[in-house]
Protein backbone atom coordinates (compact mmCIF):
# COMPACT_ATOMS: atom_id res chain seq x y z
CA UNK A 1 0.00 0.00 0.00
CA UNK A 2 1.55 3.76 -0.85
CA UNK A 3 0.01 7.04 0.74
CA UNK A 4 -0.34 10.14 -1.39
CA UNK A 5 3.05 11.14 -2.76
CA UNK A 6 4.54 8.17 -2.72
CA UNK A 7 6.07 6.61 -6.06
CA UNK A 8 5.22 2.47 -6.19
CA UNK A 9 8.37 0.46 -6.97
CA UNK A 10 7.59 -1.99 -9.71
CA UNK A 11 9.45 -5.39 -9.70
CA UNK A 12 10.96 -6.96 -11.99
CA UNK A 13 8.17 -10.38 -11.58
CA UNK A 14 5.46 -7.31 -11.97
CA UNK A 15 7.18 -6.17 -15.49
CA UNK A 16 7.20 -9.71 -16.36
CA UNK A 17 3.65 -10.15 -15.35
CA UNK A 18 2.41 -7.09 -17.10
CA UNK A 19 4.35 -8.54 -20.45
CA UNK A 20 3.00 -11.74 -20.55
CA UNK A 21 -0.28 -10.57 -19.30
CA UNK A 22 -3.82 -11.75 -21.36
CA UNK A 23 -7.25 -11.44 -20.73
CA UNK A 24 -8.37 -13.96 -22.20
CA UNK A 25 -6.41 -16.70 -20.31
CA UNK A 26 -8.67 -15.65 -17.16
CA UNK A 27 -11.17 -18.25 -16.29
CA UNK A 28 -13.96 -16.06 -15.76
CA UNK A 29 -13.35 -14.39 -19.41
CA UNK A 30 -16.17 -16.43 -21.81
CA UNK A 31 -14.33 -17.50 -24.83
CA UNK A 32 -15.72 -16.66 -28.68
CA UNK A 33 -17.64 -14.42 -29.88
CA UNK A 34 -20.60 -12.50 -28.43
CA UNK A 35 -24.09 -14.43 -29.03
CA UNK A 36 -25.00 -11.18 -31.51
CA UNK A 37 -21.92 -11.07 -33.18
CA UNK A 38 -22.20 -14.86 -33.91
CA UNK A 39 -24.57 -14.34 -35.40
CA UNK A 40 -24.27 -11.64 -37.70
CA UNK A 41 -21.53 -13.51 -38.85
CA UNK A 42 -22.74 -16.53 -39.91
CA UNK A 43 -26.51 -15.21 -40.84
CA UNK A 44 -28.54 -13.13 -42.78
CA UNK A 45 -31.20 -11.77 -40.78
CA UNK A 46 -34.32 -11.16 -42.83
CA UNK A 47 -36.96 -8.26 -41.80
CA UNK A 48 -39.75 -7.23 -43.05
CA UNK A 49 -38.44 -4.74 -45.11
CA UNK A 50 -35.03 -5.97 -46.09
CA UNK A 51 -32.00 -8.70 -45.39
CA UNK A 52 -29.26 -7.34 -43.35
CA UNK A 53 -25.85 -8.63 -42.27
CA UNK A 54 -26.00 -9.58 -45.85
CA UNK A 55 -21.83 -9.22 -45.94
CA UNK A 56 -18.95 -11.87 -44.93
CA UNK A 57 -16.19 -11.01 -43.04
CA UNK A 58 -12.88 -11.95 -44.81
CA UNK A 59 -10.60 -9.81 -42.68
CA UNK A 60 -8.41 -12.06 -40.90
CA UNK A 61 -8.43 -9.75 -38.10
CA UNK A 62 -11.92 -9.13 -37.58
CA UNK A 63 -12.49 -10.47 -34.33
CA UNK A 64 -8.81 -10.69 -32.70
CA UNK A 65 -10.01 -8.13 -29.63
CA UNK A 66 -12.16 -11.76 -28.11
CA UNK A 67 -9.51 -14.06 -29.35
CA UNK A 68 -11.28 -15.28 -32.32
CA UNK A 69 -9.05 -16.15 -35.01
CA UNK A 70 -11.15 -15.09 -38.30
CA UNK A 71 -8.12 -16.37 -40.85
CA UNK A 72 -9.06 -18.92 -44.00
CA UNK A 73 -7.34 -21.72 -43.49
CA UNK A 74 -7.00 -25.17 -45.30
CA UNK A 75 -7.08 -27.77 -42.40
CA UNK A 76 -10.42 -25.44 -41.20
CA UNK A 77 -11.85 -25.97 -44.76
CA UNK A 78 -11.10 -29.14 -45.27
CA UNK A 79 -12.83 -30.15 -41.84
CA UNK A 80 -15.87 -28.14 -42.56
CA UNK A 81 -16.65 -28.61 -46.34
CA UNK A 82 -18.63 -31.13 -47.54
CA UNK A 83 -21.25 -31.88 -49.91
CA UNK A 84 -24.65 -33.91 -49.56
CA UNK A 85 -26.46 -35.18 -52.27
CA UNK A 86 -30.45 -34.21 -51.80
CA UNK A 87 -32.53 -35.45 -55.27
CA UNK A 88 -31.90 -36.94 -58.37
CA UNK A 89 -35.00 -36.48 -60.30
CA UNK A 90 -36.44 -39.99 -61.63
CA UNK A 91 -35.23 -39.05 -65.27
CA UNK A 92 -31.42 -38.35 -63.76
CA UNK A 93 -31.49 -34.81 -65.13
CA UNK A 94 -32.14 -32.36 -62.09
CA UNK A 95 -29.34 -33.00 -59.32
CA UNK A 96 -30.24 -31.03 -56.18
CA UNK A 97 -27.26 -30.95 -53.16
CA UNK A 98 -25.90 -29.37 -50.27
CA UNK A 99 -22.70 -27.59 -50.47
CA UNK A 100 -21.67 -26.62 -46.86
CA UNK A 101 -18.49 -24.77 -45.51
CA UNK A 102 -17.96 -22.45 -48.74
CA UNK A 103 -18.54 -18.48 -49.26
CA UNK A 104 -20.88 -17.66 -51.46
CA UNK A 105 -17.92 -16.53 -54.07
CA UNK A 106 -16.72 -20.08 -54.62
CA UNK A 107 -20.44 -21.08 -55.01
CA UNK A 108 -21.01 -18.58 -57.72
CA UNK A 109 -18.01 -19.71 -59.70
CA UNK A 110 -19.22 -23.09 -59.87
CA UNK A 111 -22.28 -21.37 -61.35
CA UNK A 112 -20.77 -19.25 -63.50
CA UNK A 113 -18.36 -21.80 -64.83
CA UNK A 114 -21.99 -24.47 -65.09
CA UNK A 115 -23.47 -21.69 -67.28
CA UNK A 116 -20.21 -20.52 -69.09
CA UNK A 117 -20.72 -16.63 -67.79
CA UNK A 118 -17.58 -14.23 -66.42
CA UNK A 119 -16.13 -14.94 -63.15
CA UNK A 120 -12.89 -12.18 -62.33
CA UNK A 121 -11.71 -13.89 -65.78
CA UNK A 122 -13.12 -15.55 -68.48
CA UNK A 123 -14.78 -18.71 -67.33
CA UNK A 124 -16.16 -20.77 -70.57
CA UNK A 125 -18.20 -23.45 -70.42
CA UNK A 126 -15.73 -26.47 -71.12
CA UNK A 127 -18.22 -29.66 -71.21
CA UNK A 128 -17.68 -30.76 -75.31
CA UNK A 129 -21.70 -32.21 -76.53
CA UNK A 130 -23.10 -32.88 -79.64
CA UNK A 131 -25.49 -30.00 -81.18
CA UNK A 132 -27.46 -29.76 -84.49
CA UNK A 133 -24.59 -27.24 -86.57
CA UNK A 134 -26.06 -27.27 -90.14
CA UNK A 135 -29.60 -27.31 -91.38
CA UNK A 136 -29.96 -28.44 -95.10
CA UNK A 137 -33.59 -27.84 -95.67
CA UNK A 138 -35.34 -29.49 -98.71
CA UNK A 139 -38.57 -28.14 -98.36
CA UNK A 140 -40.54 -25.96 -95.74
CA UNK A 141 -44.35 -24.48 -96.10
CA UNK A 142 -45.13 -24.17 -92.96
CA UNK A 143 -45.05 -20.86 -91.44
CA UNK A 144 -41.57 -21.11 -89.20
CA UNK A 145 -39.21 -19.29 -91.40
CA UNK A 146 -36.23 -21.68 -92.63
CA UNK A 147 -33.73 -19.74 -90.34
CA UNK A 148 -35.94 -19.94 -87.30
CA UNK A 149 -36.56 -23.62 -87.94
CA UNK A 150 -33.12 -23.87 -88.10
CA UNK A 151 -32.33 -22.42 -84.74
CA UNK A 152 -34.66 -24.64 -82.96
CA UNK A 153 -33.44 -27.25 -84.19
CA UNK A 154 -29.78 -26.32 -82.85
CA UNK A 155 -31.34 -26.13 -78.85
CA UNK A 156 -32.72 -29.98 -79.66
CA UNK A 157 -30.19 -31.49 -77.78
CA UNK A 158 -28.72 -35.62 -78.55
CA UNK A 159 -28.23 -38.02 -76.06
CA UNK A 160 -24.29 -39.10 -77.58
CA UNK A 161 -20.94 -39.00 -75.70
CA UNK A 162 -18.71 -36.65 -77.20
CA UNK A 163 -16.52 -38.71 -75.94
CA UNK A 164 -16.60 -41.30 -79.10
CA UNK A 165 -16.54 -38.43 -81.64
CA UNK A 166 -13.76 -35.79 -82.81
CA UNK A 167 -13.95 -31.90 -83.84
CA UNK A 168 -15.08 -30.97 -86.86
CA UNK A 169 -12.57 -28.41 -87.84
CA UNK A 170 -12.98 -26.22 -91.47
CA UNK A 171 -10.33 -28.31 -93.11
CA UNK A 172 -11.94 -31.66 -91.99
CA UNK A 173 -14.83 -33.31 -94.09
CA UNK A 174 -17.74 -34.21 -92.49
CA UNK A 175 -17.54 -38.31 -91.68
CA UNK A 176 -18.78 -40.58 -89.28
CA UNK A 177 -16.22 -40.02 -86.66
CA UNK A 178 -16.98 -36.47 -86.37
CA UNK A 179 -21.16 -35.77 -87.71
CA UNK A 180 -24.02 -37.29 -86.79
CA UNK A 181 -27.26 -37.19 -89.28
CA UNK A 182 -30.71 -37.09 -88.69
CA UNK A 183 -33.09 -36.30 -91.39
CA UNK A 184 -37.14 -34.96 -90.40
CA UNK A 185 -39.91 -35.78 -92.72
CA UNK A 186 -42.84 -34.25 -91.51
CA UNK A 187 -46.69 -33.18 -93.29
CA UNK A 188 -49.92 -32.65 -92.89
CA UNK A 189 -52.64 -33.66 -95.31
CA UNK A 190 -55.01 -31.84 -96.10
CA UNK A 191 -58.36 -32.32 -94.21
CA UNK A 192 -56.49 -32.89 -91.17
CA UNK A 193 -56.48 -30.90 -88.24
CA UNK A 194 -52.65 -29.00 -87.12
CA UNK A 195 -49.81 -31.22 -86.40
CA UNK A 196 -47.57 -31.15 -83.77
CA UNK A 197 -44.01 -32.02 -85.39
CA UNK A 198 -41.88 -33.73 -82.47
CA UNK A 199 -38.16 -34.28 -81.83
CA UNK A 200 -39.54 -38.33 -81.69
CA UNK A 201 -40.19 -37.72 -85.50
CA UNK A 202 -35.91 -37.29 -86.31
CA UNK A 203 -34.44 -40.36 -87.36
CA UNK A 204 -30.94 -41.14 -87.19
CA UNK A 205 -29.37 -41.55 -90.81
CA UNK A 206 -25.68 -43.94 -88.90
CA UNK A 207 -24.96 -44.43 -93.27
CA UNK A 208 -24.71 -40.85 -93.39
CA UNK A 209 -26.43 -37.57 -95.51
CA UNK A 210 -28.69 -38.72 -97.98
CA UNK A 211 -29.59 -35.67 -99.91
CA UNK A 212 -27.13 -35.14 -103.08
CA UNK A 213 -24.62 -32.48 -103.06
CA UNK A 214 -23.38 -33.20 -106.61
CA UNK A 215 -24.96 -35.62 -109.43
CA UNK A 216 -21.86 -37.72 -110.59
CA UNK A 217 -21.34 -39.80 -114.03
CA UNK A 218 -22.91 -43.14 -114.64
CA UNK A 219 -20.20 -45.02 -112.90
CA UNK A 220 -19.83 -42.72 -109.79
CA UNK A 221 -21.71 -42.43 -106.94
CA UNK A 222 -24.14 -39.20 -106.29
CA UNK A 223 -21.73 -37.13 -103.60
CA UNK A 224 -23.95 -36.48 -100.25
CA UNK A 225 -23.21 -33.18 -97.67
CA UNK A 226 -21.24 -35.96 -95.62
CA UNK A 227 -18.49 -38.78 -96.83
CA UNK A 228 -19.33 -42.01 -94.45
CA UNK A 229 -17.16 -44.81 -95.16
CA UNK A 230 -18.98 -47.14 -92.89
CA UNK A 231 -21.80 -46.94 -91.05
CA UNK A 232 -21.66 -45.37 -87.77
CA UNK A 233 -23.28 -48.73 -86.42
CA UNK A 234 -20.26 -50.77 -87.20
CA UNK A 235 -17.80 -47.65 -85.70
CA UNK A 236 -19.59 -47.34 -82.88
CA UNK A 237 -20.79 -50.51 -81.61
CA UNK A 238 -22.14 -48.96 -78.44
CA UNK A 239 -25.15 -47.59 -81.07
CA UNK A 240 -25.93 -51.15 -82.39
CA UNK A 241 -28.53 -51.49 -79.88
CA UNK A 242 -28.70 -47.81 -78.72
CA UNK A 243 -29.66 -46.07 -81.46
CA UNK A 244 -29.00 -42.06 -81.18
CA UNK A 245 -31.46 -40.08 -80.64
CA UNK A 246 -32.58 -36.56 -79.14
CA UNK A 247 -32.33 -36.75 -75.17
CA UNK A 248 -36.03 -35.79 -75.10
CA UNK A 249 -38.92 -37.37 -77.84
CA UNK A 250 -41.58 -34.92 -77.41
CA UNK A 251 -39.69 -31.33 -77.58
CA UNK A 252 -42.32 -29.05 -80.18
CA UNK A 253 -40.20 -28.61 -83.08
CA UNK A 254 -42.79 -26.50 -85.48
CA UNK A 255 -46.66 -27.23 -86.09
CA UNK A 256 -48.25 -27.79 -89.11
CA UNK A 257 -51.11 -26.70 -90.90
CA UNK A 258 -53.34 -28.20 -93.44
CA UNK A 259 -50.65 -28.90 -96.76
CA UNK A 260 -47.86 -27.75 -94.95
CA UNK A 261 -44.26 -30.09 -94.92
CA UNK A 262 -40.89 -30.21 -93.51
CA UNK A 263 -38.46 -31.81 -94.68
CA UNK A 264 -34.96 -31.26 -94.50
CA UNK A 265 -31.65 -32.74 -92.90
CA UNK A 266 -29.79 -32.01 -89.15
CA UNK A 267 -26.12 -32.33 -88.75
CA UNK A 268 -24.80 -32.37 -85.93
CA UNK A 269 -20.68 -32.14 -84.59
CA UNK A 270 -19.03 -31.53 -81.15
CA UNK A 271 -18.72 -28.44 -79.68
CA UNK A 272 -18.30 -26.17 -76.58
CA UNK A 273 -20.57 -23.86 -74.64
CA UNK A 274 -17.72 -20.88 -75.20
CA UNK A 275 -18.74 -20.91 -78.91
CA UNK A 276 -22.88 -21.41 -78.96
CA UNK A 277 -24.84 -22.16 -76.19
CA UNK A 278 -26.41 -24.86 -78.02
CA UNK A 279 -23.71 -27.18 -76.73
CA UNK A 280 -24.37 -26.14 -73.25
CA UNK A 281 -25.12 -29.20 -71.26
CA UNK A 282 -26.66 -27.49 -68.35
CA UNK A 283 -30.11 -25.86 -68.84
CA UNK A 284 -29.71 -23.83 -65.59
CA UNK A 285 -27.69 -24.16 -62.41
CA UNK A 286 -28.77 -21.85 -59.45
CA UNK A 287 -28.09 -21.77 -55.45
CA UNK A 288 -29.38 -20.34 -52.42
CA UNK A 289 -28.96 -19.50 -48.97
CA UNK A 290 -29.80 -22.82 -46.57
CA UNK A 291 -33.00 -21.17 -44.75
CA UNK A 292 -33.49 -20.89 -40.89
CA UNK A 293 -37.08 -19.91 -39.63
CA UNK A 294 -36.95 -19.96 -35.90
CA UNK A 295 -40.29 -19.47 -33.55
CA UNK A 296 -39.20 -17.18 -30.90
CA UNK A 297 -41.76 -17.72 -28.68
CA UNK A 298 -44.93 -19.90 -28.39
CA UNK A 299 -47.70 -19.40 -31.61
CA UNK A 300 -50.85 -21.49 -29.72
CA UNK A 301 -54.58 -21.56 -31.03
CA UNK A 302 -55.79 -19.66 -33.26
CA UNK A 303 -52.65 -17.46 -33.79
CA UNK A 304 -50.99 -20.79 -34.58
CA UNK A 305 -53.63 -21.37 -37.36
CA UNK A 306 -53.12 -17.74 -38.80
CA UNK A 307 -49.56 -18.07 -38.95
CA UNK A 308 -50.11 -21.56 -41.12
CA UNK A 309 -52.51 -20.53 -43.43
CA UNK A 310 -50.43 -17.38 -44.09
CA UNK A 311 -47.26 -19.49 -44.91
CA UNK A 312 -47.89 -20.56 -48.93
CA UNK A 313 -44.77 -22.72 -48.92
CA UNK A 314 -46.46 -25.18 -45.82
CA UNK A 315 -43.13 -24.25 -43.96
CA UNK A 316 -45.53 -24.51 -40.67
CA UNK A 317 -47.68 -27.50 -39.12
CA UNK A 318 -49.85 -27.28 -35.82
CA UNK A 319 -48.92 -29.94 -32.85
CA UNK A 320 -51.57 -31.15 -30.95
CA UNK A 321 -50.35 -30.04 -27.41
CA UNK A 322 -53.59 -31.42 -25.68
CA UNK A 323 -56.16 -30.37 -23.76
CA UNK A 324 -57.44 -28.48 -26.73
CA UNK A 325 -54.45 -26.85 -27.21
CA UNK A 326 -52.77 -26.09 -30.40
CA UNK A 327 -49.04 -25.38 -31.04
CA UNK A 328 -47.13 -23.92 -34.44
CA UNK A 329 -44.19 -25.79 -35.21
CA UNK A 330 -41.53 -25.38 -38.32
CA UNK A 331 -41.96 -28.31 -40.25
CA UNK A 332 -40.27 -27.70 -43.60
CA UNK A 333 -38.03 -24.89 -43.29
CA UNK A 334 -35.75 -25.48 -46.80
CA UNK A 335 -39.26 -24.54 -48.53
CA UNK A 336 -39.12 -21.02 -47.36
CA UNK A 337 -38.80 -18.72 -50.10
CA UNK A 338 -38.22 -15.78 -47.77
CA UNK A 339 -41.47 -14.22 -49.60
CA UNK A 340 -41.82 -12.91 -45.45
CA UNK A 341 -45.32 -13.23 -45.38
CA UNK A 342 -45.00 -14.49 -41.60
CA UNK A 343 -43.52 -11.72 -40.63
CA UNK A 344 -45.91 -9.11 -41.93
CA UNK A 345 -48.00 -7.21 -39.57
CA UNK A 346 -51.29 -9.71 -39.33
CA UNK A 347 -49.60 -12.19 -41.75
CA UNK A 348 -50.66 -10.23 -44.14
CA UNK A 349 -54.07 -10.06 -43.46
CA UNK A 350 -56.55 -6.73 -43.88
CA UNK A 351 -57.20 -5.16 -40.34
CA UNK A 352 -60.50 -3.40 -39.71
CA UNK A 353 -60.34 0.30 -38.67
CA UNK A 354 -59.95 0.62 -35.00
CA UNK A 355 -58.17 -2.87 -34.23
CA UNK A 356 -54.61 -2.70 -32.84
CA UNK A 357 -52.26 -4.56 -35.88
CA UNK A 358 -50.02 -7.20 -34.68
CA UNK A 359 -46.23 -7.39 -35.61
CA UNK A 360 -45.64 -11.03 -35.40
CA UNK A 361 -42.22 -10.15 -36.76
CA UNK A 362 -41.45 -10.74 -32.36
CA UNK A 363 -42.69 -14.58 -33.00
CA UNK A 364 -40.62 -15.27 -36.09
CA UNK A 365 -37.64 -14.89 -37.80
CA UNK A 366 -36.05 -15.37 -41.01
CA UNK A 367 -32.61 -16.32 -41.40
CA UNK A 368 -30.14 -17.38 -44.27
CA UNK A 369 -27.13 -19.76 -43.01
CA UNK A 370 -24.30 -17.52 -44.94
CA UNK A 371 -22.00 -20.71 -45.58
CA UNK A 372 -24.66 -23.66 -46.10
CA UNK A 373 -26.01 -23.35 -50.19
CA UNK A 374 -28.89 -25.23 -51.85
CA UNK A 375 -27.50 -26.04 -55.28
CA UNK A 376 -29.43 -27.28 -58.50
CA UNK A 377 -28.33 -28.56 -61.67
CA UNK A 378 -30.77 -29.06 -64.82
CA UNK A 379 -29.43 -30.53 -67.22
CA UNK A 380 -30.39 -30.43 -71.24
CA UNK A 381 -29.82 -34.23 -71.00
CA UNK A 382 -26.46 -34.23 -72.95
CA UNK A 383 -24.34 -35.21 -69.52
CA UNK A 384 -25.95 -36.25 -66.39
CA UNK A 385 -26.18 -33.62 -64.09
CA UNK A 386 -23.77 -35.08 -61.66
CA UNK A 387 -20.61 -35.32 -64.36
CA UNK A 388 -21.25 -31.87 -64.90
CA UNK A 389 -20.56 -30.56 -61.40
CA UNK A 390 -17.53 -33.11 -61.54
CA UNK A 391 -16.40 -31.38 -64.35
CA UNK A 392 -16.92 -27.87 -62.96
CA UNK A 393 -14.83 -28.75 -60.05
CA UNK A 394 -11.83 -29.84 -62.51
CA UNK A 395 -12.09 -26.73 -64.47
CA UNK A 396 -11.89 -24.75 -61.07
CA UNK A 397 -8.87 -26.29 -59.77
CA UNK A 398 -7.42 -25.98 -63.41
CA UNK A 399 -7.77 -22.50 -63.29
CA UNK A 400 -6.21 -22.17 -59.23
CA UNK A 401 -3.56 -24.00 -60.64
CA UNK A 402 -2.64 -21.66 -63.28
CA UNK A 403 -3.27 -18.43 -60.64
CA UNK A 404 -0.83 -19.98 -58.56
CA UNK A 405 1.35 -20.79 -61.28
CA UNK A 406 0.84 -17.02 -62.63
CA UNK A 407 1.82 -15.61 -59.41
CA UNK A 408 4.81 -17.52 -58.27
Amino acid sequence: MTTKGEKRIVSEEDKIFAKNFNIMDHPDIPTGLPPHLQLQRTRVLCKNDAPIHTASVTYSGAYNAVGVDNSVKLENFSENFKVDVIQLSKDGMELTFDMIGIDAAIANAFRRILLAEVFLVILVLQFPTMAFEKVFIANNTSIVQDEVLAQRMGLVPIAADPKLFEYLSENDQPNEKNTIVFKLHAKCAKGEGRKKVLTKELIWLPKGSELVKESGDSNSKPKTYTSFSRSQKESFPEFADNPISPSYPDILIAKLGPGQEIELEAHAVKGIGKTHAKWSPVATAWYRMLPEVILLGEVEDEDAERLVKACPENVFDIEDMGNGRKRATVARPRDCTLCRQCVRPNYGEEVNKGVEEKEWIENVSLRRVKNHFIFKIESTGSLPPDVLFTEAVKILEDKCERVIANLS
